[in-house]
């Protein structure tokens, strides 16, 4: 699974991050993104899903 964030919808809450940090970077101003196209590591999935469906503005996407 590969994960991805939309900059043009993301209002930088945070959320992604604090549940799954190891996957979803903040930039200085608080934004999420995702650091390189690495697929998401086995161990990391739950939580990864998880922040996708946290995320108030729907601004992950998931894909397989």
């Amino acid at each position: 699974m590969r994960v991805r964030v939309d900059p043009a919808l993301c209002q930088a809450n945070g959320e992604c991050h604090r549940i799954c940090p190891d996957v979803f970077q903040l930039d200085e101003w608080g934004y999420a993104y995702v650091e390189g196209d690495a697929p998401v590591a086995p161990e990391r999935e739950a939580a990864a899903e998880e922040a996708v469906a946290a995320c108030p503005e729907g601004a992950i996407v998931a894909e397989p």
